[in-house]
C-alpha cells in the first residue's frame, strides 16, 4: 500500500492500493475520525483524476482506517479561518470532488466500517454502491451545531425518499446500518468480519464485466436521472442503439446464445 500524500505531520492522509483491477483508496486520519481536511480533499481529487484515465482500474473502493469512516468536514480547521470566501472555496472543493466521483468512468464502492456523519454521510451517498458493517451509523448532524447540512442534502435527497432525508437532515439523529439500508443509503449490511470479503466480491463482479459497457452504463444512469420521463427514454434508447454496435455487445450476445463465457474485447 502506497501513500498518496502527506499532511504536516508527515502522515499520509490518503492511502492507495491497486489490486485485481480495483483501486482501494483509504482515508487515513483516524485520530481526526477521517475528517475531510483540505489536504485530504486535495489528495482524493488528485487520486480520482488519475484513476479516471487509468484503464487498468475497473472499480474503486473508498474505505477508512480506525473506528470512524468519515466525520465530515474538519470543523477545527474550518473555525481557524472565519472568512466567507474561504468557506466558499472549501465547499466548492468538496462539491467538485463529489461530482468527480459521479463522473468517474469506474463504479465506486463505499466500504463503511464505522460512523459516517455530515459530509462523510454525503460521501457514502455519492458513491455508486455502499456496503456497511453492522456497527456503522449515519447522520447529517450539522443541524445540531447550528449548521444545516446543505451540501450533504444534495446527495442524500438523490438516494433516500424525501421524508427519510428530511428526518435525517432536520433532526440530526443517527440511524443504524439496517435503517440506512432500508432508507436506500447502503446496498448491504454485513458483520464487520465479513466486510472486506463482501466489498471484494462486489468489486470482483464489476471487474468481470466489459469495461466500456460499465462506463457507458454509469454515465447513462446518472444523465437520465436529470431528464423528464420522455427525454430519459429517448436518451436511453439512443445509448442502447449505439452500444449495440460495440464489439463487446456482439460478443456478449453471441456468448449467451452459444452458452459460453464472453471474451471481452474491452477488458
Amino acid at each position: 500500500m502506497t501513500a498518496v500524500a502527506e499532511d504536516l505531520n508527515t502522515e499520509p492522509v490518503l492511502l492507495r492500493e491497486d489490486r485485481g483491477g480495483v483501486a482501494y483508496l483509504t482515508l487515513n486520519r483516524p485520530r481526526q475520525s477521517n475528517a475531510l481536511s483540505e489536504a485530504l480533499l486535495s489528495d482524493l481529487q488528485t487520486a480520482l483524476d488519475g484513476i479516471a484515465g487509468d484503464q487498468e482500474v475497473r472499480a474503486v473502493v473508498i474505505g477508512a482506517t480506525g473506528k470512524a469512516f468519515c466525520a465530515g468536514h474538519d470543523l477545527k480547521e474550518m473555525r481557524s479561518r472565519p472568512d466567507v470566501d474561504y468557506y466558499r472555496r472549501l465547499f466548492n472543493q468538496c462539491s467538485h470532488m463529489m461530482m468527480t466521483l459521479v463522473a468517474l468512468p469506474q463504479p465506486v464502492i463505499a466500504r463503511v466500517q464505522g460512523v459516517a456523519t455530515a459530509a462523510g454521510c454525503q460521501l457514502v451517498a455519492t458513491c455508486d454502491l455502499a456496503i456497511a458493517a453492522e456497527e456503522a451509523r449515519f447522520a447529517t448532524n450539522g443541524i445540531n451545531n447550528g449548521l444545516f447540512c446543505s451540501t450533504p442534502s444534495v446527495a442524500l435527497s438523490r438516494n433516500l425518499g424525501r421524508k427519510q432525508a428530511f428526518e435525517m437532515l432536520f433532526t440530526g439523529r443517527f440511524v443504524d446500518a439496517r435503517t440506512a439500508q432500508a432508507y436506500g443509503l447502503v446496498n448491504r449490511v454485513v458483520p464487520a468480519a465479513e466486510l472486506d470479503a463482501a466489498v471484494s466480491e462486489l468489486a470482483r463482479r464489476i471487474v468481470e464485466k466489459s469495461r466500456v459497457t460499465v462506463s457507458s452504463g454509469k454515465r447513462m444512469f446518472y444523465e437520465q436521472l436529470e431528464k423528464d420521463l420522455d427525454d430519459a427514454y429517448g436518451y436511453a434508447a439512443e445509448v442502447m442503439a449505439c452500444d449495440m454496435m460495440r464489439d463487446d455487445a456482439a460478443e456478449g450476445i453471441d456468448a449467451f446464445l452459444e452458452k459460453r463465457r464472453p471474451e471481452w474485447k474491452n477488458r
